[in-house]
Formats: structure tokens, sequence, C-alpha cells
């Protein structure tokens, strides 16, 4: 070691001074001096859609870090030698650009002769790679997987102080030329109003390394209540663990996805992104908690309450940890399910992943996907949703789920990809393992797969909000509708409309603006619900009766279509292919009511337990083919307790 290290510590996502093991790892050198830097990194910039919610969430101009505003693989190599560094040190990062970024950095500081520290991990309970090791080197598709391999690891680390006091950095001077990066492709290109600016100076326009603002950014203004910061994060911690009975009886599928004010779940999720909130210090105060004598009897259990949530988020960590590039995408994915949406990607051949662009094979298709992502569906409950994202960066994880559902299969049989890349743009949270692994759950192509269960947008809704003020409060032009016909606007008589000063009319492909006198439209249902639903659910019982992978060659060079009749839902036009005969059974969805079909929820974590992924790399399913059911299985009852009910009970 160096007798007096010159060190660079590179914050990306740990925004944040208490337990952070990097941070700790950077003091125990001793330095002289420490430079605080985060790299302004034109990767997400313009590569990563990221949209003025989220913006608006991660800029906070009192940081007193020193922001460069460059890409890393440039910036740190000229910052070894003008600065005299003698130790890089970050924390560990197992997102697939993160580590390709990561391996180029390193290179370039073994080249200079600057000692790396980067074996601390401080993102999630356990450290993704080591997760993958003890699950046999395969990637976790079950929460059974997590716990299983958590067991040989050990118990999750306690939390470690924040320091009391940082080193100075050294001499700031910058006698080097900045690299400009392209701004092509731009992907928040749709996201600006004005100029973006914030590369045109290193250290920024007063060179005193602030924090870029949303004006050099030139985006659109944010409309979100929430902000970021470790000041906040670790008050809402102090807030949600005061509250010993919320802690103590948390359990993810009894919480409300109509709740608002304030809402049901902690909404800590963005600030364990952005690193403002240690995830093991959430832990550790939670398992306190529920550990108290006092609390115990009442303790909802893992994988419904709030430590459940956290492993959740380290199984879909370790699972692209373990996959790479490919886990945010079908094309070469070995545990993804191939099935022929509609809307598919388009794929790079010289690099085998998405290119961020889609093949429109069907105008129709793309209508539906464009009338979902900006709320104008006509189902009321779907656009309140869609349009709760828009405005404010979040939803319940129950209303994701719905909204997930509805265009995957349970509707518009549109790839989920494109449902992946809308929550990117909008969702403050959005991490790429938590959104590709949600995704392909609930559009069932890894995960989970019982397919059939699907989410009605009327029946669900209103078993948490009979009266619809949800729908009220994000859909303003049925706030006047009597509550029978909320959910379902379009049965209303148009003496009824008229009276509640709003028509249901047009065909929702933009601002249905006023009718005549000044009356408020809302679109028509853009199809029946319960056809379409049945045609998803024989599409996607045909895609997993052919029975291809992500990484199966005939997905990769179109052969594909010769196992599918060409009538079959989504691009499947070519070679006719042969019929699945004798392959039927309750899982493929035959011997299940209507009613089990209507009002199904396809994430029951409790069964996810124990179940596991169904799919490539889970648990084995331990029922027999045309079993009897699990109580409960099927219907929305045997899973959530509305309020109505909790309520009513002594």
């Amino acid at each position: 070691m160096a007798s007096n290290p010159r060190v660079i510590y590179w914050f990306r996502t740990d925004l944040r001074l208490h337990d952070s093991p990097a941070l700790h790892a950077a003091l125990d050198l001793k330095p002289e001096c420490m430079y605080p830097i985060w790299c302004w990194d034109p990767h997400y910039v313009y590569r990563a859609r990221v949209g003025p919610n989220r913006w608006q969430f991660l800029l906070n101009d009192k940081s007193k870090l020193l922001v460069l505003r460059e890409a890393p693989q440039t910036l740190l190599p000229k910052l070894f030698k003008a600065w005299k560094i003698t130790h890089l040190v970050f924390e560990r990062d197992t997102d697939a650009y993160a580590k390709e970024r990561d391996t180029q950095v390193i290179e370039s500081a073994q080249e200079a002769g600057v000692e790396v520290v980067s074996t601390r991990h401080g993102r999630t309970l356990y450290d993704p790679d080591e997760l993958v090791k003890a699950n046999r080197g395969k990637p976790t598709m079950s929460i059974t997987q997590v716990q299983h391999a958590a067991e040989k690891l050990g118990d999750v680390p306690k939390p470690l102080p924040a320091p009391e006091l940082l080193p100075d950095p050294g001499d700031l001077s910058l006698d080097f030329e900045q690299t400009q990066p392209s701004p092509e492709p731009d992907f928040n290109n749709i996201q600006r109003s004005g100029k973006e600016t914030s590369y045109n100076s290193l250290s920024g326009p007063n060179h005193d390394f602030a924090v870029p603002t949303m004006s050099e950014l030139g985006l659109k203004p944010a409309s979100s209540p929430h902000r970021g910061g470790e000041t906040r994060a670790l008050a809402a911690l102090d807030a949600i663990i005061a509250d010993e009975d919320y802690t103590t009886t948390f359990s993810k599928p009894s919480t409300a996805p109509t709740a608002v004010s304030p809402q049901a779940t902690t909404l800590l999720s963005p600030h364990h992104h952005f690193g403002s909130l240690s995830v093991r210090l959430f832990y550790h105060r939670v398992l306190t908690t529920i550990q108290k004598p006092s609390n115990a009897k009442e303790a909802s259990t893992i994988p419904t309450n709030l430590i459940g949530q956290l492993l959740f988020r380290d199984m879909y960590f370790a699972a692209q940890a373990a996959i790479g590039y490919p886990f945010a995408q079908t094309h070469t994915n070995s545990h993804v399910r191939f099935i022929p949406w509609h809307l598919p990607s388009k794929i790079d051949p010289a690099t085998d992943r998405i290119t961020g662009d889609h093949v429109i094979d069907s105008p129709l298709a793309e209508e539906w996907f464009q009338r979902w992502k900006f709320g104008r569906t006509g189902f009321p409950w779907i656009d309140a949703l869609m349009r709760q994202l828009r405005q404010e960066g979040w939803i319940h994880h129950l209303g994701r789920h719905a909204v997930a559902c509805f265009l995957t299969r349970g509707g518009c049989y549109v790839d989920w990809e494109r449902g992946a890349e809308v929550f990117e743009e909008w969702l403050l949270d959005h991490e790429t393992a938590c959104n590709s692994g949600n995704w392909q759950w609930l559009s069932c192509t890894a995960f989970f797969a019982q397919f059939y269960r699907c989410y009605s947008p009327v029946a669900f809704p209103r078993k948490w909000d009979d009266e619809g003020k949800f729908v009220r409060r994000y859909v303003p032009e049925l706030e006047r509708y009597a509550k029978k016909y909320v959910y379902e606007p379009w049965k209303a008589s148009i003496k009824d409309q008229k009276e509640w000063g709003c028509l249901i009319k047009g065909d929702g492909k933009g601002d249905e603006g006023e009718g005549e006198g000044g009356m408020k439209l809302y679109p028509k249902p853009m199809f029946d619900f319960n056809e379409r639903r049945g045609i998803c659910i024989e599409g996607v019982k045909s895609a997993y009766r052919v029975g291809l992978y992500g990484d199966d060659p005939r997905v990769k060079d179109g052969t594909w279509r010769k196992l599918f009749d060409d009538n079959a839902e989504g691009p499947t036009e070519g070679k006719k292919g042969p019929t699945m005969e004798g392959q039927t059974g309750a899982e493929d969805g035959e011997g299940v009511d209507a009613e089990d079909m209507d009002l199904g929820v396809d994430q029951d974590e409790r069964e996810a337990a124990h179940g596991g992924g169904e799919n490539r790399g889970g648990d084995k399913d331990k029922t027999q083919r045309g079993g009897k059911r699990k109580r409960g299985q099927g219907t929305l009852d045997g899973h959530f307790e509305s309020p109505r009910k909790r309520k009513g009970k002594a």
C-alpha cells in the first residue's frame, strides 16, 4: 500500500454515507486526500430511458460530490494522472452495462498503476454473484432458491455507521481536454423541450462541479411530488419503523393498490435504487421490530412481509448477474419462454441485443399499445393506473400487475419488452433487474407460469375501491359517474352520460378534448376484454406447447414459425406447423372456471415461496397435471382480502 494513498471514491448507485461498505474500504486506506466523484455518464443521459420525474428525484443541488461530465471510461484514466491517484474505490455493480463499464475502467487503472478496490457490495442484501455460486452457478428463479442459497452465505451483515468525517480532496485542477460524448441515439429526446447542454463544460457552467440541472438537460417539467436524497430516505424509514403495527403485519397482497394519501406500501424502492437508503439498514430495522416479543405473534412472514420484498429484489438481481445482457430481453435469453407477441423488438445482428426499436407487425396492436401507454384504453382502472404512473412516477405493486397483464397475456398480446420500456421511462424506482424480471413474471415468460389467471379491469379494482375514488382522481372525466358505472362507463345510458358531464365517445387515439356544450369525452373501450382474454390465453397456451426459449436457434433464425399455426395470435404467418394434440391439463387453463380466469391473480407471493418459477431453472411444480388446485389458488379472494372484509373481523 502506498504510504500516502490518494483515493478516488467513485459514487454510482450508492448515494449515501450510512452503511456504505465500499466507502469504509476507502477510509480504511487512511488516505491523505479523497476525491468523492460522480461521473455524469452519457449512457444514462442518452441510452437509458429516463423521464423528467426520475431525473428530478435524482438531482440534488445540495450535493457535495464532485460531478464530472464525461463518460467514466474516458474520464478516469485522465484523472488518475492529473490528480496523482493511487487507489480507485467503488461499490460493485452487477448490472450488465455496469459490468462491461467497470471491466474497462479496471483495465485502465491497472495500466496506470492504480490499485482498484471493488470487492464490496452494498446494493442488495446478498452479493448477487455469490448468490449465483451458492445456487450451483444458476440464475435464481424462485424465492426458495434465494433462501437456500442465502443459508450457505450466512446472515445479512449489520449496517455500518456513517463516517463522522471525510478527508478533503486534493488539487482539483483539470489540465486535460474533455471528451465529448455522442448524443445519438438519444432515447430521451422525447423527454426534452429544450437543448441538452449538460456536457458543455467538464466541471459545469460555473466550474464548481455542480450537479446538472433539469434545464441543462433540456427536460420537460417534472410532475411527481416524490423527491430523493439520503435525508428524506432516513426520515421516511424512521416513520415506517415508528409504526410498529404496520411494519410487523405488512403483507404485500393485503395492501390496497387504490390507496394514495398515504399509499399502502413504503415507497422506499426509489431510494434503494439510487442508494440513498441501504437495504441492509432497512432489513435489520424491520427484523428488530418484528422480532420483539410483543410483535412476534402478529408478524407476517416471508415472502409477503417487508423482508420478503427485499428477497424478491435479490432474486432478480442474482438472475440478471447470471444471465447478463440477455436478461432484459427474450432473444438469446436461456430462461425466458419465447412467445410470438405483437410488436417484437428489433435485434442488432452484430450483438444479438435489442435495439430499442420494435417491429410494427400489427397497426392495431400499435394503436392499443399507445392507448395503453397514455391511459386512453377506455378501461378506467387501467387508464387511471397509467396516468398515475406518468404523473407521479409510481404505482402500487398490484397496479403494476394489472397493467402488465392487460398489455401482454390478458388483453393486447403485446411484447412485454414494450411495457418494460415504458416502465423504464416513467418509474422512479426503475432497476433493470427488477423491471425486466417483473415483466417476465407478469407475462408468464419466466418465474411464473399460470397464464390463465388474469386480472379483470372491472372486478379486481371493485374489490378494493367500490366507490371508484382512485379512478375519479386520475380519470376526472368520470368524477361524477355513479359507482355502478365508474369501471364500466360505456354501459351508462346517453341520458346519464350527459347528466354526469362526460360522453363515452371516440377511439382514444388522441386527446378527445370536449364535446358539444363543454361536455367532457372519454373513449370507448378499445376491445371486448373477455374476448381478448380468451384469445390471449389460447395464444400463450400454444406457445407453451411449442416450448421454445429465447436461446433456441429457431428463435434466432425465424424458423420458429414452422411450429405455429398460421392463424395463431401474433406474427406467426409462415409454414404451418404441427398440431399439438393430447396436451391438455389444468395448468393450460382448461378445467378452470370463468370466475377463476376473471378474478385470478398471477403473482401470489405466498405460493412463489414454494412453487417458484415453474419455468426453466425454477423449482419443479409438484402439482400433478389436472390435479386439484390449492385452496384459493385460482380466485382473487383466496389471495387478497378486501378492506371491507378485514374491517368486519373481530
